[in-house]
């Protein structure tokens, strides 16, 4: 990708999943990469990864909490250099029906989802903007786009991520500050290993899910690493304001 050498990038999340792939993209790019991850060693692990002639930091955080994002950007700028990329990965969910979760679930589920990438926004797009240039990328899901059962809240959140990520993108477009979604499937993660849970009924579900998907076959962190990277690059310099599905063809919408 042309223009990413040298560049700062941020990966909320990093430390593993598809954060840990977008990371190991943006660094093998050329990007001094600041992971904000809960899990420092998540993060360490990734970096390791990465090998020695990688920069790759990690700074532990909870992102749904403003002063410690704001005191983060602050020494990854102090430390690495002015923000090119901010990656909005950081997610949690545990599907359950709507009607059996709890006020406590919706506003975590709330904090990590949506207003975790607030604050990520307001830490970060004012610099961007103040130096005339940067890359936002928002990690939503084709979830907010059509939604899915047993996981309202967080489609919602992920929907609210969108409409989110589109007005941002008008605000600071004269800015040359590009704003876009990436919207990932169903995906091979420690978090859906989580939720899947191991054994035969186990099998017969992750089948029957890849039976619904035109590719045959569930996401790999992998494969949101090459679009991530476009829209970071001058690649994507006329791309803004953008919700882009990557799903095997599941959501053609």
């Amino acid at each position: 990708m042309k223009g990413l050498q040298g560049k700062v990038a941020v990966v909320t999340g990093g430390g593993q999943g598809i954060g840990r792939a977008l990371t190991l993209r943006l660094a093998e790019e050329g990007c001094k990469v600041a992971i904000f991850d809960l899990n420092p060693a998540a993060g360490e692990e990734t970096a390791r990864l990465a090998g020695e002639a990688a920069t790759i930091r990690t700074w532990q955080l909870d992102v749904s909490d403003l002063p410690a994002v704001e005191a983060a950007v602050a020494a990854v700028e102090a430390e690495l250099g002015p923000i090119w990329v901010l990656v909005n990965n950081a997610g949690w969910d545990r599907p359950a029906p709507f009607l059996k979760t709890t006020p406590d679930f919706w506003d975590k589920v709330i904090a990590i989802n949506l207003k975790g990438n607030l604050n990520t926004h307001f830490a970060v797009a004012g610099l961007m903007a103040a130096r005339g240039g940067g890359r936002i990328i928002n990690i939503a899901s084709d979830a907010a786009k059509v939604g899915t059962a047993m996981e309202a809240v967080y489609s919602a959140c992920k929907g609210g991520l969108i409409s989110f990520t589109k007005s941002i993108a008008r605000e600071l477009a004269r800015k040359n500050v590009l704003c876009n979604c990436v919207c990932p499937g169903p995906t091979n993660t420690p978090m859906m290993a989580e939720v899947a849970g191991t054994g035969p009924d186990a099998e017969k579900w992750k089948a029957a899910l890849e039976r619904g998907i035109p590719l045959g076959r569930m996401g790999e962190p992998e494969d949101y690493a090459g679009i991530v990277a476009m829209l970071a690059s001058d690649d994507g310099a006329y791309i803004t304001g953008q919700a882009i599905s990557v799903s095997g063809g599941m959501n053609m919408v």
